[in-house]
């Protein structure tokens, strides 16, 4: 398919009698932002090494913007982009160091200069990665995920450790990449990162995708709770609802809240899917 930058069917990962993976199917569409959703152990970070070509998959077919990343070359490794790799092992060299030098691996690579300033580290660039903070080592996490210019880039829960302003930031340079036309694959536990960035969001439970659409298709808005002292009511006709409640107390309704379902409630609810089962 010329649309899907990625087209999964059947896949599956185990280590040893623990699946991780089962079954999985899951299309992103180029030019994309795609977030991936799920509890701890679902199957998030093991798809996203297995499409990153960093490990090999036990069935089922993948292709990667055309190709399969089990047979993964340099050359197609320098269109991908990955923001869970560390620069652990040069800690004694700077920011700027090693930016530069991550970007000497990619035939057009970004600017490090401008890298380095859009994840926030322009005051930190002469600085040793030892002498970050942890934030600060993970804004260079995502400045080598980014500084190659990646066609796809695979994001593995990148703003952990961020406070808000990181977040803030790093959202906006997500949102620009997206605008020029990078693909992008995000798994994060932030409910609100997700509806911020992502065109669609998949649900992952026990290495399966359990459902993928925009945040409307994901959540049932027809169903409104009202509330008031005294009781509360779902409905999917709340202005007829709150009118009655009007009529029946003569004027104001005491303690009236109306409660529209959220992303949260359709996540908890796809995921209590498996909990319950």
């Amino acid at each position: 398919m010329n649309d899907a930058a990625i087209r999964v069917r059947g896949l599956r990962k185990a280590y040893g009698n623990v699946t991780a993976v089962a079954d999985l199917d899951l299309d992103v569409h180029r030019g994309e932002t795609l977030a991936v959703l799920g509890p701890n152990g679902a199957g998030k970070s093991t798809t996203v090494q297995i499409l990153s070509a960093q490990l090999p998959r036990d069935g089922g077919a993948v292709a990667v913007l055309g190709a399969d990343p089990a047979k993964a070359d340099r050359r197609f490794r320098s269109r991908l982009g990955i923001v869970s790799q560390t620069a652990g092992d040069l800690l004694e060299l700077t920011v700027e160091e090693v930016v530069r030098h991550f970007a000497g691996y990619y035939p057009r690579p970004r600017d490090p200069g401008e890298v380095i300033a859009e994840v926030g580290l322009a005051a930190q660039a002469k600085r040793k990665l030892r002498q970050l903070s942890g934030g600060q080592r993970r804004r260079v996490d995502v400045a080598l995920g980014v500084v190659g210019n990646p066609e796809l880039l695979f994001l593995d829960e990148p703003t952990t450790g961020f406070d808000p302003e990181a977040r803030r930031q790093f959202w906006h340079l997500i949102r620009a990449l997206a605008a020029e036309g990078t693909t992008v694959l995000l798994t994060t536990h932030y409910l609100d990162e997700a509806e911020a960035l992502a065109d669609r969001i998949a649900v992952i439970a026990d290495g399966r995708i359990r459902a993928a659409g925009t945040v409307a298709e994901l959540v049932d808005d027809r169903e409104v709770t009202v509330a008031w002292e005294g009781g509360s009511k779902t409905t999917d006709t709340p202005t007829a609802l709150i009118a009655e409640l009007g009529a029946g107390y003569a004027g104001e309704v005491p303690g009236l809240t109306v409660t529209r379902p959220s992303l949260e409630d359709a996540y908890l609810r796809l995921i209590g899917q498996e909990a319950s089962a």
